[in-house]
């Protein structure tokens, strides 16, 4: 039975998936002008002058000169049959050369603040529910607040003054000058290791508030309900009790935060990969908008929308696997 839902689900992210790829292109199209139009104006501010005739070659060149229809057509059926997602035109460079090992860092970057959110929000949002106004439960509520109130960009600026004034640490990038262009190694990966732990956290901070903030809640909503009463009174150990039955339902808006998660790490972290010196995705994204670079700029945009779909998926086999009552027929 579950598999005949995750099946059915795969296949209604198709049609998901294609809806998603012409929003994405015409988000992409949607500013007036395109990259020729940008790229003239660049040289306008160093007064330089390009004649009609060189326009309207770079605009074959680049095929803008076709209709948005055929673009986007050449466009996804290059993506579809063959794993080409365009060149770009600033870099003239192939796309795919460009985004996929910054897409790689930044999925990790993105699993690891993941798995550091849930470690951290899941025990002090369950200390929180049961030792409810207690001293613990207002050191997590004052912190939560602070996690939700300060940016990411501020987080990162005294982090990286207390790393380097009191500790003498590397806190700038993901490696260390000798591994920044080295193939990978074991080696790298244990550089890699000791640099993660700053964005990790920084990234983490706001979305660990607010977890601890909803599961607080929703396990205060649980724990007043009769069926705790009853499974405490058949003898039930406090800890067995708590863990077992209303943990387990208040998982549920938590578990369901997927879909939003993985798409919010990536494109949140642009502010803060440009403070940390980060090798990640955001930066490059935000370069390929500004200079409306469309097969780079729709790229991304694609991937943060597929990952938005593919969460969700995530988040929906887990609700169906945690709790029996969610009805998925």
């Amino acid at each position: 039975m579950i598999w005949r839902f995750i099946i059915k689900r795969i296949l209604w992210m198709v049609p998901f998936l294609i809806a998603v790829s012409m929003v994405s292109f015409l988000l992409i199209q949607a500013p007036p002008g395109d990259y020729l139009t940008t790229y003239i104006a660049k040289l306008a501010e160093s007064n330089e002058v390009m004649d009609q005739a060189s326009i309207n070659d770079l605009r074959q060149r680049f095929g803008l000169d076709q209709s948005i229809f055929v673009q986007y057509w050449k466009w996804i059926s290059n993506i579809v049959l063959h794993g080409d997602f365009g060149m770009s035109f600033e870099w003239r460079q192939p796309v795919s050369q460009l985004i996929w090992e910054r897409m790689a860092l930044t999925l990790l970057l993105s699993m690891a603040t993941l798995i550091f959110t849930w470690a951290v929000a899941f025990p002090i949002g369950v200390y929180s529910a049961v030792r409810k106004y207690s001293v613990g439960d207002y050191i997590a509520t004052t912190l939560g607040f602070l996690g939700l109130a300060t940016p990411n960009f501020l987080l990162a600026l005294i982090l990286m003054y207390i790393g380097v004034v009191y500790f003498g640490s590397d806190v700038g990038g993901l490696f260390s000058d000798p591994f920044k262009n080295a193939p990978w190694s074991w080696d790298k990966v244990v550089d890699l290791s000791r640099h993660l732990w700053l964005p990790v956290v920084v990234l983490g901070t706001g979305s660990t508030a607010s977890l601890i903030r909803i599961m607080r809640a929703n396990l205060l909503d649980e724990l007043n309900k009769p069926y705790v009463d009853t499974a405490r009174a058949k003898g039930l150990s406090e800890f067995r009790l708590i863990m077992k039955y209303p943990v387990r339902v208040a998982l549920n808006p938590f578990v369901s935060t997927i879909g939003w998660v993985l798409p919010q790490l990536v494109s949140g972290a642009v502010v803060t990969a440009i403070v940390l010196s980060l090798p990640l995705s955001g930066p490059l994204m935000l370069q390929a908008l500004m200079s409306q670079d469309m097969y780079l700029a729709g790229a991304f945009v694609l991937m943060l929308s597929s990952l938005t779909v593919i969460g969700m998926l995530i988040s929906d086999i887990l609700l169906v696997l945690l709790d029996p009552r969610v009805r998925y027929e």
